[in-house]
């Protein structure tokens, strides 16, 4: 069973999901749970030693590691390595749309052929002595079997099942379609975790209602805003969510800054294109058209990149950022179970 102090997840991301970023979301609250980046089963054995660098714990939060290969021992000797080292989840990525990854035969790939899926989960099942958790598509081409799929994950023994319900063809595009999620929820004897879309605080207990899922991951919006999990916890105690200004922003910028610094260095291969990955989705919140996020975007002075975002954020109020709990601005799309433009959405991109 899966039991958490908040329903909320932080999703595995590659390239954002390190520990110090892990650590900044988990030390504002109300996140149940934060998941790893996708750790490669390739050829070469996960080294214990490695893998203990990368599994790094915050004080109270559980944490998911998220693997990702094809190869039923090396995946099921990974498993093993994985919990360990201290996991208290053993996630598998039959998700990740991206071609470089799917033309290996993994990630979304792998929901092409239920055989070697059952196959793979049930040799990990067998070595993982915790939790065992898949995080799905809604299909690679179509979302005609995502029930199948989903009974497949389950009868390999898996103990709950994310689903982003978006096709692998779909990539990020479209808004959505959590009917999806409802469906599996009413398929499913496991608890299913809800993704996709939730991009402010409110979405999070309206995804629940209208879907009936167990919890909430949250990914992308996450990034954008940094407090998104403690506005949800917030919401839930019957509390004022935290409503950021210009200067809360920018705090929480400067710090991430001199902590990249700290771990990565500075330059392109350090910081700075850490910093420009936060900036590529706070920036969207910003209600100036952009302009800011595009400017900080295209310098290659680090420097330089820090001056604007301290220009153009030093005093801004909130009401002219869309990082409040319920959206004031609107600025992103979120999903919906029961909307009547989803349901064109739906029949259109099967998302």
């Amino acid at each position: 069973m899966l039991s958490l102090a908040h329903p909320t997840m932080l999703a595995p991301m590659e390239g954002v999901g390190h520990p110090m970023f892990r650590e900044q979301i988990a030390s504002r609250g109300g996140v149940g749970m934060v998941c790893t980046e996708f750790v490669r089963v390739s050829r070469a054995p996960l080294s214990p030693v490695a893998l203990r660098r990368e599994v790094i714990k915050v004080p109270g939060v559980p944490l998911s590691v998220q693997v990702m290969g094809n190869d039923a021992d090396k995946m099921a000797d990974a498993a093993m390595h994985v919990a360990d080292a201290g996991a208290d989840v053993v996630d598998i990525n039959l998700g990740c749309p991206m071609p470089r990854v799917v033309k290996k035969g993994v990630g979304a790939a792998m929901l092409k052929d239920p055989v070697l899926l059952y196959d793979v989960l049930c040799a990990m099942r067998a070595s993982t002595p915790c939790l065992l958790s898949a995080k799905i598509r809604a299909g690679f081409d179509d979302a005609a079997n995502v029930v199948a799929i989903a009974e497949t994950v389950q009868s390999a023994g898996v103990d709950f099942i994310a689903v982003h319900p978006r096709r692998r063809c779909d990539f990020y595009e479209g808004v959505s379609d959590w009917r999806i999620i409802k469906t599996l929820v009413d398929a499913l004897d496991i608890p299913v975790v809800g993704n996709g879309d939730c991009w402010y605080a409110s979405d999070a207990p309206r995804m629940i209602a209208e879907t009936g899922c167990a919890a909430v991951m949250i990914g992308r919006p996450a990034i954008r805003n940094p407090w998104i999990f403690s506005q949800i916890a917030s919401l839930a105690a019957g509390e004022a969510p935290f409503d950021p200004s210009g200067d809360d922003v920018l705090a929480w910028f400067l710090d991430t800054r001199a902590r990249y610094r700290a771990a990565y260095g500075g330059g392109k291969r350090g910081a700075l294109g850490k910093l420009k990955e936060l900036i590529r989705w706070f920036g969207r919140a910003i209600n100036d058209e952009r302009v800011l996020m595009n400017k900080a975007l295209r310098t290659r002075d680090e420097d330089e990149m820090v001056a604007l975002i301290e220009a153009g954020l030093k005093g801004l109020a909130a009401e002219q950022i869309d990082l409040d709990a319920h959206g004031r601005h609107r600025f992103e799309r979120s999903g919906s179970a029961d909307d009547a433009a989803h349901a064109a959405h739906g029949s259109e991109h099967a998302a």
